[in-house]
């Protein structure tokens, strides 16, 4: 009953604002194990058991201007949980305040009792997002080549890993062109997997407390960049005592290694966690992304059919 109880507030939070919700597959998702049920779980907004991924629709608040961008957010948590307040529902309500298509992706989380191949679902889960909303640009009211992905944190490693690794689609009948974001805000992200930098945390709940070599090197997104890495706003805390600061300044260098256009913002503190919240000493941030996105992603949206 208090399992129901807390889905119950889940979905009445997220309806206050979300006018529609989006299932990722049309029925049971890829890699969920057969016959087992858990009760999805919402304890102070911090969400997880998810085994139906979905996307939680905040509408641009101004579409009189035709098709819009839309953004991807992915809430952070350790790859455990989601962190679906300040990372999820204010998120989404400030990009649609801005004339974004916002969703927020309740993506499936490497649990093992869950999931075959449970390391692959999140990264599956966000590639089906992007080419769900591709192909329904028409309906929904988006410029197809203005989708972007949104990540905090754990969420940031998601959409970093949706930036990187879409020229292997785990879905084979996607194509690369189909699952590619055209843009990228991380935010204090998770991006290696060596230990000398790493969240030990999201490390072992994605990849394992003995992870092969090959897992380490693929899920360290700094090694995974190239060429076709789209745009990206990146942004950390130097002060950042759960996620280290060079999280960040591997993946500018790999970003400026292959020639891709960045914008890196450190701030001299705010800790880690911090999100869309309006206190506290990093609480001025989201100033700079705002900025960037009318330089580089609004402009051409406005001019783009």
């Amino acid at each position: 009953m208090q399992h129901l109880f807390t889905a119950l507030l889940l979905m009445a939070s997220l309806s206050l604002y979300s006018q529609s919700t989006l299932d990722l597959y049309p029925g049971e998702a890829p890699y969920n194990k057969k016959g087992i049920q858990v009760p999805e779980n919402n304890e102070n907004d911090r969400v997880s058991g998810v085994t139906k991924p979905q996307l939680y629709h905040y509408p641009a608040q101004d579409s009189s201007s035709g098709p819009r961008p839309a953004i991807i957010i992915c809430p952070g948590g350790g790859y455990v949980r989601q962190a679906f307040g300040h990372e999820g529902t204010m998120v989404a309500q400030w990009m649609a305040e801005r004339g974004f298509e916002a969703f927020i992706l309740k993506y499936r989380l490497p649990d093992e009792d869950l999931f075959d191949k449970a390391h692959l679902v999140p990264l599956m889960d966000v590639q089906e997002a992007v080419h769900l909303l591709r192909s329904r640009a028409g309906e929904l009211g988006i410029i197809p080549s203005r989708i972007g992905v949104m990540g905090f944190s754990a969420g940031g490693h998601l959409a970093a890993s949706a930036a990187t690794l879409f020229t292997t689609p785990l879905n084979e009948q996607r194509s690369p062109e189909e699952l590619r974001p055209d843009f990228s805000v991380l935010i204090y992200p998770v991006i290696t997997m060596d230990t000398a930098y790493t969240h030990m945390g999201s490390r072992q709940n994605l990849i394992g407390r003995q992870p092969g070599e090959d897992l380490v090197q693929k899920f360290s997104l700094e090694q995974q960049c190239s060429a076709q890495t789209p745009p990206t706003f990146i942004l950390h805390a130097a002060d950042d005592r759960a996620v280290p600061v060079q999280n960040t300044e591997a993946y500018a260098g790999g970003l400026q290694k292959q020639g891709v256009p960045f914008t890196k913002i450190i701030l001299p503190e705010g800790g880690h966690g911090f999100g869309f919240r309006t206190e506290g000493p990093a609480a001025y941030w989201t100033s700079y992304l705002d900025t960037w996105l009318k330089a580089f992603i609004l402009p051409e949206s406005s001019n783009t059919n």
